[in-house]
């Protein structure tokens, strides 16, 4: 089959569909990514053919926060950043679709792909990191669950999802007729099949979702040779293994203030700090921590004690898949969830604040996830994981839905 996979964000929305992407062209169909220039590294790196959607989300996201709205109106200045782009997305996906069997849409381009494929009958598969088909199982990843009364989780989805196609509908309604001449859409898209690349170690799986709608498991390539730099290969060797420390493709935070924070909170013990896309410090480090470039997390993560991050899905799972404890600093949006998920499996302690970020309670993260249960607990969780191929999943359920 000929397929092509469109996706709109930072590089925890790319990465995954890069990876299924790869999947597929090994089970022997074709296919063609469209993403952010900045983001298709992941794409190079497996060789899945690709090309850039226009924008730069990197630069536009630092722009938005260093305009003072502060990095917890990220999903409103998304919602505007997708907004711009929407009429050129139309154009390029539309374009690029032409004779495909089906389209794979995610993150910010979804509503755009869900209409082109409407625009060339062409079946479309939602793809993601976040379960955001409505449930009773849990509330809206969205919104913090301890203001939700179970009895309403599935309204919170109901809602959250309007509230985000009313964000989005203006500028796609537009977009349809203007580039595809379709008539405007008053009502999100409901009825095409959704797959996630999420564990049901982590989320169970609900039992009120419809047969096309699951949980497949991570999204992840097969253990590969990669080889770390003689620098990071001799610290790793030094001594016990250590923290990693890292917030991926956060931004807009005051990285120093922080930095001094952890350099308190470390007390002198090893710490691989990647800065991810807030960039290379400017203040000095001191001789316990190590910096280093993007790594593999599946290499990397199985060879720390424990893994500190912004709680991104991705790097949620990977942490929880190598089997070791986590120390959550969630930002916006669905990365409260994910602290959330975390600590009612016992593998991390309460989520600690961004905003005020206060020492005393991030050594108290740290001391709950050394403890002997919880890296067992932890330890646990990953042999679970292990046992479920995510990647396969996917493929077989998209081979499934577009045979039908």
């Amino acid at each position: 089959m000929k397929l092509l996979a469109v996706t709109y964000g930072t590089e925890g929305d790319t990465r995954p569909l890069a990876v299924l992407c790869r999947a597929l062209m090994d089970a022997g169909h074709e296919v063609t990514l469209l993403a952010d220039q900045t983001t298709l590294g992941s794409a190079r790196a497996l060789s899945v053919p690709h090309a850039a959607l226009s924008g730069n989300i990197r630069d536009e996201l630092g722009a938005l926060v260093s305009s003072g709205k502060g990095v917890n109106a990220t999903a409103a200045g998304l919602a505007q950043i997708a907004n711009a782009r929407t009429h050129s997305w139309m154009q390029q996906i539309a374009q690029a679709a032409i004779g495909c069997d089906g389209l794979i849409v995610s993150g910010l381009a979804a509503f755009v792909g869900l209409s082109v494929g409407e625009h060339l009958g062409i079946r479309v598969i939602g793809a993601g990191l976040i379960p955001i088909s409505p449930t009773h199982a849990f509330a809206s990843p969205f919104l913090p669950a301890r203001w939700i009364p179970g009895v309403l989780n599935r309204i919170s989805h109901q809602a959250v999802n309007w509230l985000l196609w009313h964000a989005f509908r203006n500028a796609t309604n537009q977009a349809r007729q203007s580039v595809l001449k379709l008539p405007p859409r008053q009502k999100v898209w409901t009825s095409h099949p959704m797959l996630y690349g999420v564990s049901p170690a982590l989320v169970p799986e609900p039992r009120d979702w419809p047969a096309h709608t699951r949980l497949c498991g991570q999204w992840l390539t097969p253990e590969d040779s990669w080889a770390p730099p003689a620098s990071l290969k001799a610290f790793l060797d030094a001594g016990k293994p250590p923290i990693y420390l890292g917030f991926g493709s956060m931004v807009g935070f005051d990285q120093n203030a922080m930095l001094d924070v952890f350099m308190d909170a470390a007390e002198g013990r090893r710490v691989l700090l990647y800065p991810g896309w807030s960039g290379t410090p400017e203040k000095a480090l001191p001789d316990n921590f190590f910096l280093i470039e993007e790594t593999p997390h599946q290499w990397l993560f199985p060879r720390t004690s424990l893994v500190i991050h912004h709680g991104g899905s991705g790097t949620t799972h990977s942490a929880c898949r190598a089997g070791v404890p986590s120390v959550v600093l969630p930002f916006a949006g669905d990365q409260f969830f994910w602290a959330h998920q975390l600590n009612r499996l016992g593998v991390a302690d309460h989520a600690v604040s961004t905003r005020k970020l206060n020492v005393d309670k991030l050594k108290q993260a740290i001391r709950f996830a050394q403890r002997a249960e919880t890296r067992q607990r932890a330890s646990t969780l990953g042999n679970q994981m292990a046992q479920k191929t995510g990647t396969a999943t996917a493929v077989v359920e998209i081979e499934t839905i577009l045979s039908r």
